[in-house]
């Protein structure tokens, strides 16, 4: 064989060779960067090939073990952790009030939008990829990466914040103080960082080896945790609406310092409510990751994602309604307004141990879930071989992807051990809710387009315009003062408007490129639609520090695919592809094209 352009044998081991296998090979590689990213970053799967070629790189397949019985507990102990027993308290004495109930219910529905989202995706694609799967068929790789990679750091970095809540919460329940008591402080460490918490770490670590035992046996442990959980905050409801009293909902405590009325600060409030309990609801994209292991998805994935949805949305509102009725809205504690709701009665103390315990049980679901979530996204990102492919390999005996889990449970109990929970806090959430809104363009894109027989401009200027009127609304209902009168009016309404118009004329104008052949999201676009414009609302009330976050990590990404991933997936799939069809032609005597460009013939 020889090169047309140069030497025979060596021609053809330079194109031959791995990226990575010397230094001469790889700076070879790099040179190639942009030639290497303009071929990998958009290019796509089929469903056909995500569910043959990419995931028999696992080896072993993950066993077919769950039910829509185990999805809903999934879901329930992902969502229903400790967040809910800060974020209402916050959200209610600052932003919504009494009104609260109003903001979970809202926050409940664009959650539910998103999770029919999910739910197409999971029904046609019933993988281990989740979001990164899903992207990956729809806008290519290099969207699919950024949108992954974000996500598996947002549960690493809220899994190890969980984690450290869990040993706060524990001492609470049996009155031990956990600062002196558990926490091990280094005073040679910068504050945030100097306080060490092996309770954390060994939850961790129990649940990580629990993870990789066996997913079945995984999901029997969040089921009884989860009924646990559930009992007490049956409890609490019921306490609180026995000794709550229904002109809290309308009378603060001080009158004359803070309005009255169910809804003291007004409409805004609601939605800004809305956005800050959102983050409560975070934890049912997880059971989408177990779609590779359900028995029948078609039936088990829609009642297990929605369902879970729906019954933790009912459970939230009537914890925030027997919270408004235990204590006017001025007077809740808002860093634990549950407990400090029944300190001050007299014989009532106990209930506020009994609900750090509740707390607990809810801790430990929302990591187990969390954590089977992320392993499963490292895993089919491995698949694609843009991170090691090591990582996606599946355990022969107990069909989990146990280096995945290993490695993602040393990462966040080594964070966990150390780095404070406000640090911890101010990292996390924002990457979800990107990869909900970027779900949310998939499902439409990959409806109205067909690639090879579809014209895509139409679908992508409507999906471009649609979430600009979507940040013109958020940022002038962010910055724009509250007095601002007949501008703020028109501009709110102007935004809305040209996206209720630009989401009729795509209705009509243009026509869907496939049917699903399984399941549908009803209603489309119009359901898609409107949770891309939540999406973008929630993400436009974050503060500065998420978006700081958000930058610096995405920024790292991109890094890290332009000088690993690119080259490990150009070696995959476009290099793997060359040497099968090399020894075809090396037989038939005729040229190789190969995918750098070079031609090769024998």
């Amino acid at each position: 064989m020889e090169r047309r352009q140069g030497s025979a044998a060596p021609a053809m081991r330079k194109s031959m060779a791995p990226s990575f296998a010397s230094l001469r090979a790889y700076g070879r590689a790099v040179a190639e960067t942009h030639r290497r990213f303009s071929r990998r970053a958009g290019s796509v799967t089929t469903t056909y090939e995500e569910m043959s070629r990419v995931r028999a790189r696992s080896g072993t397949d993950m066993a077919r073990t769950l039910r829509w019985t185990d999805l809903v507990g999934l879901g329930i102990g992902g969502m229903v952790g400790a967040g809910v027993f800060v974020s209402t308290g916050r959200a209610a004495r600052d932003l919504s009030g009494p009104a609260i109930i109003v903001s979970y219910a809202i926050a409940g529905l664009c959650a539910l939008l998103s999770a029919f989202c999910y739910t197409e995706f999971a029904v046609e694609l019933p993988v281990a990829g989740g979001a990164f799967s899903y992207l990956r068929v729809t806008f290519g790789e290099f969207a699919a990466f950024l949108t992954g990679a974000n996500l598996v750091m947002e549960y690493v970095f809220s899994n190890a914040a969980v984690a450290r809540s869990f040993t706060a919460y524990l001492g609470t329940a049996i009155g031990v103080e956990t600062e002196e008591k558990w926490r091990i402080t280094i005073s040679g460490l910068p504050n945030g960082f100097n306080k060490l918490d092996p309770l954390a770490v060994c939850v961790i670590l129990i649940l990580t080896l629990c993870i990789c035992y066996s997913t079945k046996d995984s999901s029997k442990l969040n089921l009884a945790l989860t009924a646990t959980h559930i009992s007490f905050i049956l409890f609490i409801i019921m306490i609180g609406f026995w000794r709550g009293e229904w002109k809290n909902l309308t009378r603060p405590a001080w009158p004359a310092k803070h309005p009255g009325g169910f809804i003291p600060y007004g409409v805004g409030g609601i939605f800004k409510g809305a956005a800050a309990v959102y983050m409560s609801y975070i934890g049912y994209d997880a059971v989408s990751t177990m779609a590779e292991e359900v028995k029948s998805p078609v039936r088990d994935i829609p009642i297990g994602v929605s369902g879970s949805v729906a019954i933790v949305t009912v459970l939230y509102c009537l914890m925030a309604a027997s919270m408004a009725m235990l204590v006017p809205y001025d007077a809740i504690d808002g860093e634990a307004p549950f407990s400090s709701a029944f300190k001050g009665s007299d014989g009532w103390g106990w209930v506020s141990n009994v609900i750090g315990v509740g707390a607990s049980f809810g801790i430990l679901t929302s990591i187990l879930v969390s954590m089977l979530g992320q392993a499963r996204y490292l895993c089919v990102i491995a698949r694609a071989h843009v991170v090691p492919a090591r990582l996606a390999k599946v355990h022969t005996s107990t069909s989990t992807p146990v280096n995945a889990s290993l490695f993602l449970g040393g990462l966040t109990a080594a964070i966990a051990l150390f780095t404070d929970l406000n640090v911890l806090l101010n990292l996390v959430t924002i990457g979800t809710l990107f990869v909900f809104y970027m779900v949310a363009n998939a499902v439409i894109y990959r409806r109205y387009v067909s690639v090879g027989s579809t014209n895509p401009w139409p679908t992508a200027t409507f999906l471009l315009f649609f979430s600009l009127s979507a940040i013109a609304f958020t940022l002038c209902w962010r910055f724009l003062p509250n007095g601002g009168g007949a501008f703020k009016t028109l501009i709110l309404s102007g935004s809305a408007v040209a996206a209720a118009a630009s989401l009729c004329a795509f209705a009509l104008c243009v026509p869907q490129a496939r049917e699903p052949e399984l399941w549908g999201l009803p209603l489309m676009p119009v359901v898609p639609a409107i949770s891309i414009f939540l999406n973008v609302f929630l993400l436009g009330l974050l503060d500065q520090p998420s978006y700081v976050r958000f930058g610096l990590f995405t920024a790292f990404a991109v890094v890290f695919y332009l000088l690993y991933g690119v080259h490990a997936s150009f070696d995959a799939e476009e290099c793997g592809e060359l040497s099968a069809e090399a020894q075809i032609c090396i037989s038939l005597a005729r040229p190789v094209v190969a995918g750098d460009g070079w031609t090769y013939k024998v």
